[in-house]
């Protein structure tokens, strides 16, 4: 078949760009360029301004740049300090103390943020000098967090969420409702797992925990209050269908300068700063999402998506087989590639074969994070692990080892997300 053939020498030419150390996008763009000089006759020059364009100018993706501006904004507040006051006098008489303040923080931030590494950053700067003071095991904390920091990507408002939207052209809206349950899910069997280990080590506290009032845990709650606020007005006027996903990110941006302002963290530093961040990530973002889509189109031109969709048939794989080969291949593809490139490299493939095996889409997208999220802890390009690795001086041998039980729980996780796919599809089928 000439088309694996194509496959074969379109890999060849991108690892070897991606090997010299040449831009993702611009591998992406020179990878589409010389397959279709070799294998089409269609005019490339008017093929890659128009794509570029289309890419760049999507209505839907006005909410990335958004987003990013105001996880950028709250990530220099006093956001995660307040976090783990707030959440201190609640979590420390659960077994295992403290270190469910790592879960519920990351999950509290990843609903602001959308970002894997900033979740892990900022909870981590807070949370890892207290519970190591308290004498919690270094690879309890370590492990807690590097798996929790990964909730970023599935708790709405999710970067990643966005791409795979634009890329699948599927409701940004639907999308992000899809990933609260989940979301919560995962946190939850994050949470069991440090009770358990609390349990059965017998470590149910570390080192001296003060002790507090009903009432000193009801004060404790307003240091939440503005972040719940937040996130409340953004996934409610969504949800409502007050607001579509940009006009969300709107009221998030907003809500995150009033917030900055209110903590006296808002100065021109601080706002040029955020600003230039957010621009920074969305210009490096949007330059991959064009690349990838000359690819794709480059890749059609060629037929290599309906000869593998059509490859894969012949296989007589079960949609369940096909799932767990899937989770298989986005696991090993996550050891040496980002999770959005990850996404963005494939999806002009993978769509068409979950699309003809019969699966919701956003369905599919709620899976694909979470096993896009185990990459984020996956050596050797784990994300998270080179985080913590900088935050925490340790070698990334004990950083993976330490986050090896949360690449179970992820699993674990994909599994109960197939046998109960209602998980991620009952809220999108209220709205």
């Amino acid at each position: 078949m000439a088309e694996i053939g194509y496959v074969v020498i379109f890999l060849a030419i991108l690892f070897l760009f991606l090997g010299t150390g040449i831009w993702i996008a611009l591998s992406l763009i020179g990878v589409a360029v010389i397959g279709m000089e070799l294998f089409t006759s269609r005019p490339v020059g008017d093929a890659m301004a128009t794509t570029i364009w289309s890419a760049g100018s999507s209505w839907t993706l006005a909410a990335l740049p958004l987003f990013i501006w105001m996880g950028e904004i709250l990530f220099r507040t006093k956001l995660s300090e307040n976090l783990f006051r707030g959440l201190q006098p609640w979590m420390q008489r659960l077994p295992g103390g403290l270190l469910h303040v790592n879960i519920a923080g990351s999950a509290i931030f990843a609903a602001i943020s959308g970002s894997s590494a900033a979740t892990v950053a900022t909870v981590g700067k807070m949370s890892i000098p207290e519970l190591r003071r308290r004498g919690y095991p270094e690879r309890m904390i370590i492990g807690t967090l590097a798996g929790a920091g990964t909730l970023g990507l599935l708790i709405p408002p999710s970067i990643t969420l966005i791409i795979y939207g634009v890329t699948v052209n599927e409701s940004i809206a639907k999308l992000f409702i899809a990933g609260i349950l989940p979301g919560i899910t995962l946190a939850l069997l994050f949470m069991l797992y440090i009770g358990g280990w609390s349990l059965i080590t017998g470590q149910r506290h570390a080192g001296h925990e003060e002790r507090y009032s009903w009432m000193e845990k009801i004060v404790a709650l307003k240091q939440l209050l503005p972040v719940v606020l937040l996130i409340g007005g953004v996934m409610i006027s969504i949800y409502r269908g007050y607001a579509t996903a940009t006009e969300a990110a709107v009221i998030g941006v907003v809500g995150a300068l009033i917030l900055s302002w209110a903590q006296k963290s808002l100065n021109w530093k601080s706002f040029r700063e955020s600003l230039l961040g957010a621009t920074k990530t969305t210009a490096m973002i949007a330059f991959i999402l064009a690349g990838s889509s000359f690819l794709s189109l480059a890749m059609g031109f060629t037929g290599i998506p309906r000869a593998l969709a059509t490859w894969i048939v012949t296989l007589e794989l079960s949609p369940w087989m096909l799932i767990a080969a899937l989770t298989v291949f986005y696991v090993i593809l996550g050891c040496f590639l980002d999770g959005i490139s990850s996404i963005v490299l494939t999806m002009a493939v993978i769509e068409p074969l979950v699309r003809q095996a019969g699966f919701d889409m956003i369905w599919f997208g709620v899976f694909l994070m979470i096993v896009v999220e185990i990459a984020q802890i996956t050596p050797p390009i784990g994300f998270n692990l080179f985080v913590l690795q900088g935050m925490t001086g340790r070698d990334i041998d004990f950083i993976a080892r330490a986050a090896a039980p949360m690449f179970v729980i992820m699993l674990v996780c994909v599994v109960l997300l197939s046998m109960f796919p209602q998980i991620a599809t009952y809220l999108p089928s209220k709205m």
